[in-house]
């Protein structure tokens, strides 16, 4: 399977990481790809630059988002949700079509500082959003309520804890819960909430998560839902 990671940053290199250990064959799109693979600032999350971090995953390609996407079984969207649509947007429909998208976006607006507030969420959300302007586009929303360590090695914290999955096609979802499973998901602790508009549901649980962050001072936790 080939898959297509849009998103540089500390969860696209993460994911990336963990898919090209697996063995699918993984591209990695940016706007500027020359800017992108001479970054050599820290990661204030990772503490290492992009360039180190490619060195030790030279076989993931670094390519244009446009290019990136060209037979792409699977496209992850780790984008910054407030970037997401006009990343797609660049991409193009067309270049979209019949794709399955994995949404692991949030709408987070950091225009008031820390910690930041939801550009769209109760009657919307930003899955919602992508699907609506890509409509050949099959969209599923996992992934977005933990961090990117426990995302891709849900085995890193103790005891059991929980994914959701929402979208409208089931073959989609399908395919993601199958990715979800090589990555060390068991089944019994993907959640599968519905249709799209679910997705507002886990996006609004971002709060949550920001300020058991702020409490306890690390990421490694994650949600579990306790069922007879």
């Amino acid at each position: 399977m080939k898959i297509t990671i849009l998103g540089t940053g500390t969860v696209g290199q993460t994911v990336a990481a963990k898919l090209r250990q697996l063995g699918y064959e993984v591209n990695l799109g940016t706007r500027n790809p020359e800017e992108t693979s001479a970054r050599t600032e820290n990661n204030p999350m990772t503490g290492q630059s992009f360039v180190e971090w490619h060195k030790q995953y030279p076989e993931v390609k670094l390519k244009k988002n446009a290019d990136a996407v060209k037979g792409a079984d699977l496209i992850v969207n780790a984008t910054q949700g407030g970037a997401s649509i006009s990343v797609l947007s660049a991409i193009g429909n067309y270049q979209l079509r019949g794709k399955v998208l994995l949404d692991l976006a949030n709408p987070l607006d950091f225009s008031k500082g820390m910690p930041p507030t939801l550009s769209v969420c109760n009657t919307h959300s930003l899955a919602e959003q992508i699907q609506e302007k890509f409509p050949d586009l099959k969209v599923v929303k996992a992934l977005n309520t933990m961090s990117a360590s426990i995302m891709v090695n849900p085995s890193s914290i103790n005891g059991v804890h929980t994914v959701f999955v929402s979208g409208n096609d089931a073959e989609a979802k399908k395919s993601v819960i199958d990715l979800l499973k090589s990555m060390g998901w068991d089944k019994k602790d993907i959640i599968d909430l519905g249709d799209i508009s679910t997705a507002r549901g886990t996006e609004m649980l971002l709060p949550v998560w920001l300020r058991l962050w702020g409490t306890l001072g690390h990421v490694n936790f994650n949600f579990h839902i306790q069922r007879n």
